[in-house]
């Protein structure tokens, strides 16, 4: 079948035709008419992608991530969570019709929010922008105002079921931080307590200071200590030297300190004198003149004076060594007593560094913990959403569906093809030659002749009879 026998079938079956597609546009009409009127009410949420947190730098999120966190967002609104949300803030399990209906449903089994909220979701269309963060959230009721009022419910539920999915961690993190506060306190304060006790019992003020002191205490004994050896090393010498001159049964007149000694030396001068004065007395006068006896009795007393203070420098040179000795002694018990002293304390403040670190680890971890717990306690108490009601769900005031006109445009478009259908099965059940092909197809015989006037023949079947003169009336 060609397009020109098609077309000829169709002619010759226009009213079916007609009446098929008269039928499906009028029924269309019909039931358009007769079907429930339905409103659409729309609210629209902006979703913030980078968040609404008071603690967070405001970095967005990378732009890989951002798909998926608008899936996220779009599958939370659809979520029972949120439709169990709607169900509550609508009150629609407290209507008696609502109860009603679900025990006709469901015989009372099952749970009328779980029930309600599915129903609702069946309803619900979410539809988010391409190039924006936009959300649109529409549904479909046969009231308007309860189209309008379940589309801002669910909007309103999303922003809150967010809310509580930021708030949630952080005030169990807030919680968790405030029972390890109450331990990390009483460490502090335990560490803090050693170190006081520490101090208290070692009367420890400052360690750096005492510990200056006593080094600059301990220089003065090292360098006394110095000076003190090289006496006693000094007197050890002289002294050995008076020890030698005794020995061999010598006087002490041969000693430095005996020579150098002023006070000897005045006696000398004296002795020397005092002899001069007993010869110059001599060489005039008697051996028994009271003048000589009186010049031998000074000369005798000045030798024995002078005898006595080169015994007692003598004696001094002995126990200036023995002084010099103890004084070293003394000395290096002082330098060896410091020492201890300089150690105990080195010791006691390497011990009060420990402790002190301990303090100030305790002091660390439990400022590091009271600010993340001020942190977290903070995020809490938020009321800052991810998300934004932009365009609030209104009562629409013309309804979405029926569409009459769109309903009408298809019906006339399936009209058409149920009227072709209807007239090629009409034409398939009563074949009827309409043209020379359908007569050759069905007699497999070649046509030699019209029989009628020519010029009622469609110009192609002329062409096809071109061996007949072209105003021949009949073949």
């Amino acid at each position: 079948m060609n397009i020109q026998q098609f077309l000829i079938i169709l002619r010759a079956r226009l009213p079916l035709f007609i009446a098929a597609l008269a039928f499906t546009v009028c029924g269309t009409v019909v039931v358009s008419l007769l079907l429930p009127k339905s409103y659409t009410a729309a609210a629209s949420v902006v979703v913030d992608v980078k968040g609404s947190d008071l603690m967070s730098t405001g970095l967005a999120l990378p732009a890989q991530m951002a798909p998926g966190f608008m899936a996220t967002q779009i599958d939370i609104m659809s979520s029972q969570k949120v439709a169990l949300k709607v169900v509550d803030r609508l009150r629609i399990t407290e209507s008696p019709v609502a109860q009603q209906q679900f025990k006709e449903a469901t015989e009372g089994r099952g749970s009328i929010r779980h029930y309600y909220a599915d129903l609702l979701l069946r309803k619900l269309d979410i539809k988010p922008s391409r190039e924006s963060t936009l959300v649109t959230i529409t549904y479909t009721a046969n009231d308007p105002k309860f189209a309008a009022a379940v589309a801002n419910a669910f909007a309103e539920a999303y922003i809150e079921t967010t809310l509580e999915m930021k708030v949630a961690p952080s005030r169990q993190n807030a919680a968790w931080f405030a029972d390890q506060l109450k331990s990390l306190r009483g460490d502090l304060e335990q560490a803090q307590r050693r170190l006081s006790a520490y101090q208290q019992a070692n009367g420890i003020v400052g360690v750096d200071e005492r510990l200056d002191v006593e080094n600059s205490r301990l220089s003065e004994l090292s360098s006394q200590l110095v000076g003190t050896q090289g006496q006693n090393f000094e007197s050890r010498g002289r002294a050995a030297q008076v020890n030698e001159l005794r020995r061999q049964g010598a006087g002490p007149e041969a000693l430095p300190e005996v020579v150098t000694n002023p006070l000897i030396q005045n006696l000398r001068a004296e002795l020397a004198r005092a002899e001069a004065r007993l010869q110059d007395t001599a060489s005039q006068l008697g051996e028994n003149h009271p003048q000589i006896a009186r010049a031998h009795a000074e000369v005798e007393a000045l030798r024995e004076k002078l005898a006595s203070e080169m015994k007692n420098v003598a004696t001094s040179v002995l126990t200036s060594g023995r002084i010099s000795q103890q004084r070293e002694s003394e000395t290096r018990a002082a330098v060896a007593a410091q020492k201890e002293k300089v150690l105990e304390i080195k010791r006691q403040r390497d011990e009060m560094a420990v402790l002190s670190r301990e303090v100030e680890n305790a002091q660390r971890i439990f400022d590091i913990a009271l600010q993340r717990f001020a942190q977290t306690n903070l995020e809490g108490q938020t009321t800052l959403a991810n998300a934004t009601l932009l365009n609030p769900a209104v009562e629409p005031s013309t309804h979405s569906s029926p569409r009459l006109l769109l309903n009408v445009s298809l019906s006339l478009i399936l009209g058409t093809l149920i009227g072709l259908g209807v007239a090629l099965l009409a034409e398939l059940a009563d074949r009827r030659v309409r043209s020379i092909e359908d007569l050759g197809d069905e007699l497999t015989l070649p046509v030699i002749g019209v029989i009628g006037p020519s010029g009622r023949l469609p110009p192609r079947e002329r062409r096809l009879l071109g061996f007949l003169p072209a105003r021949a009336g009949a073949a």
